[in-house]
């Protein structure tokens, strides 16, 4: 089964009380479905893909290494290519599953690098996304100790998976959270 955008949105909800983690998802879901437009696919799948990418978060948040195996029993019912994108973002952190598909490759770069471009519009003056510019998100890549979660060296890897160059990639990111920043909390 494919789930609804409704029914993947309700999932995550059952299973992630935080309401950051609920931005999470809903930031990743809208920069999933702009990439499915890029690449000609089907943005409802990619977008439900990106909402449930990280369902097992507050369920394995003791115990990181448990992240993305705890999913597939969540998602009992759900169709196996999701639940497979679902454990690829963690690969070679928490999962052998490498990504394959452009919907596995852009998932497993899009998912650290919406945190980087929303901790990026955070500290401007306008907490906006509206007039955050690549310029901006490069000179905070560099600054190691700015958003310190994000694991840079993963979203390089995955703009190469993706056969797109990393500028190319931020920028879309970017085009892609801009209409959605009010319901991801800024």
């Amino acid at each position: 089964m494919i789930p609804t955008r409704e029914q993947a949105l309700e999932l995550v909800k059952k299973y992630n009380k935080e309401e950051s983690h609920i931005h999470h998802a809903i930031a990743v879901e809208n920069t999933m479905r702009h990439f499915a437009e890029i690449y000609n696919e089907d943005p409802d799948l990619w977008g439900v893909v990106g909402l449930l990418h990280d369902i097992d978060w507050e369920q394995t948040t003791e115990t990181p290494e448990k992240h993305c195996h705890v999913a597939p029993e969540m998602l009992k019912g759900v169709d196996d290519n999701i639940i497979r994108a679902v454990q690829s973002h963690g690969f070679g952190i928490c999962t052998d599953v490498e990504p394959q598909t452009n919907l596995e490759k852009t998932l497993f770069t899009v998912d650290e690098l919406t945190g980087l471009i929303i901790t990026a519009g955070l500290v401007r003056p306008s907490k906006s996304l509206a007039d955050l510019e690549l310029k901006s998100v490069k000179k905070k890549w560099k600054d190691k100790a700015f958003a310190r979660g994000v694991n840079r060296e993963i979203i390089k890897q995955g703009a190469e998976k993706m056969n797109m160059p990393l500028d190319d990639v931020i920028t879309e990111t970017i085009k892609a959270l801009r209409p959605v920043e009010k319901l991801i909390g800024m």
